[in-house]
């Protein structure tokens, strides 16, 4: 198994979150891993995206432009990269940010997560990218559940130990969300 992830959206939405413990778990199990994060001069506002692949076998290089998996936090974003994803790909949309869908008939998957929706509603707020990064490993099964869920809350810092409840009821209603 290989596949490559493509994730973006602004700064300050997580991009680089997810990106880190998709890259971080795939180390943790002996995945190969590649990670490579990018975004603007602005700390958050500005545009943010990161490239992941993961896999059983050695990476022969860690560039891709047809991204397996797509995942956009804004309507930017959407428009930039769902032409790129590959067919046969699997999109998914926060569609509270949102408002398209896609066009392409060649996709294995288009999902549509209001996961900004689904956080505020739920006093979750900042947490849309554990709502979606659940739903895409409920989807794609690149993990289990508990070996994600369990490694993405040991890397969460003692400092920051309310996090912890927070992530992890994040990650319920997106693994849950139909």
């Amino acid at each position: 198994m290989t596949k490559s992830i493509l994730i973006a959206g602004t700064g300050g939405q997580g991009i680089q979150f997810a990106g880190k413990q998709l890259a971080g778990t795939g180390l943790a199990f002996d995945k190969y891993v590649s990670y490579i994060p990018s975004y603007g001069p602005e700390a958050r506002g500005g545009t943010s995206n990161c490239r992941v692949i993961i896999s059983d076998e050695e990476i022969g290089s860690p560039v891709f432009n047809k991204p397996d998996i797509l995942m956009v936090f804004n309507l930017e974003s959407f428009e930039k990269y769902e032409p790129m994803l590959r067919a046969g790909g699997i999109l998914f949309s926060d569609s509270s940010l949102v408002n398209k869908i896609s066009w392409r008939d060649d996709l294995n998957g288009t999902y549509y997560i209001p996961a900004s929706g689904l956080a505020s509603d739920n006093g979750l707020t900042g947490m849309a990218n554990v709502i979606m990064l659940a739903k895409m490993l409920a989807v794609t099964k690149i993990f289990g559940r508990d070996e994600f869920l369990d490694h993405m809350l040991e890397s969460i810092p003692k400092s920051r130990a309310a996090m912890i409840d927070l992530n992890r009821r994040a990650f319920n209603i997106g693994y849950s969300y139909k």
